[in-house]
């Protein structure tokens, strides 16, 4: 079970950071377009704002278009999205921070009341059943990587010393977990691979996966090496895996090793977030 307190000081963490980015916009600067298509900072807010309403029982309002003809709208949860961002388009920056900083307040206040039993109820989460706490784990993912958006949006990318934090390592725990269906699903990496992903920079870490019949995270090999390394940057890594940036203007940024047929697999299907 994920530890309630940890997993909130990274949610709360990135509330702030997220509040402290925005609150010094310009109104010009709200309307940047962001790596997301069809959205810019505000429409980024409006999601996060959408998305903890949600989870506070307010209905998902209703709007003048049918948004899943939309592009950029995928599925039933981008419909959901897509219908918060467009009702509070017209709202002003300052509207908008306001909407933020109440919505997050209470979503702290309910969060914080929450008894354990609660906290490890399984139910729905964008990752399969799972607890509660696991829902909150992916919320701090998904406002980390939307930090992030914004940040290189509007050119204001973290310091290193921004990016060392409970949040940053909650939203790097979450993006693990899904390594061994990019590696083993999506790349196809044979059985008997040993792949490891060598993050570097303030975000360093290494995520091992086996391919033992089914591909899997593990702490490490044994007594065996690797079959084949990949090594980039931690930040990289999120932005490559979130489908935020294209790879071709970042190949030369990553390191192989050993089977490089395998790790160029693994690299050019790591975008794994719908």
């Amino acid at each position: 079970m994920l530890d309630k307190p940890a997993v909130l000081a990274g949610l709360f963490e990135v509330w702030r950071d997220l509040d402290a980015l925005v609150a010094e916009l310009g109104d010009s600067q709200w309307q940047t377009a962001t790596a997301l298509p069809g959205w810019n900072v505000h429409d980024v807010i409006a999601h996060v704002i959408g998305v903890e309403s949600m989870l506070q029982g307010v209905d998902t309002p209703e709007v003048d278009i049918d948004v899943s003809t939309l592009e950029h709208v995928r599925n039933e949860i981008g419909v959901m999205n897509e219908r918060w961002v467009r009702s509070l388009r017209d709202l002003s920056a300052a509207e908008m921070l306001e909407a933020f900083r109440s919505t997050t307040a209470q979503r702290r206040q309910a969060l914080s009341d929450l008894s354990n039993t609660q906290w490890n109820d399984v139910g729905f989460t964008p990752a399969g059943p799972d607890s509660y706490g696991r829902f909150m784990r992916v919320r701090t993912f998904d406002c980390w990587m939307h930090e992030h958006d914004i940040r290189d949006a509007i050119g204001a990318p973290a310091s290193a010393a921004e990016l060392v934090g409970p949040a940053s390592d909650l939203a790097l725990d979450e993006m693990a977990t899904s390594m061994g269906f990019v590696v083993g699903k999506r790349a196809g990496a044979p059985d008997g691979s040993r792949v490891s992903l060598e993050l570097t920079g303030p975000l360093g870490r290494t995520i091992n996966v086996a391919v033992d019949g089914r591909a899997k995270v593990v702490d490490d090999f044994g007594d065996d090496d690797p079959t084949t390394t990949v090594q980039l940057d931690g930040l990289l890594f999120t932005r490559l895996a979130g489908g935020r940036v294209p790879l071709a203007e970042h190949a030369d940024a990553i390191e192989y090793g050993g089977d490089e047929a395998v790790g160029r697999r693994v690299v050019e299907h790591l975008n794994y977030v719908i």
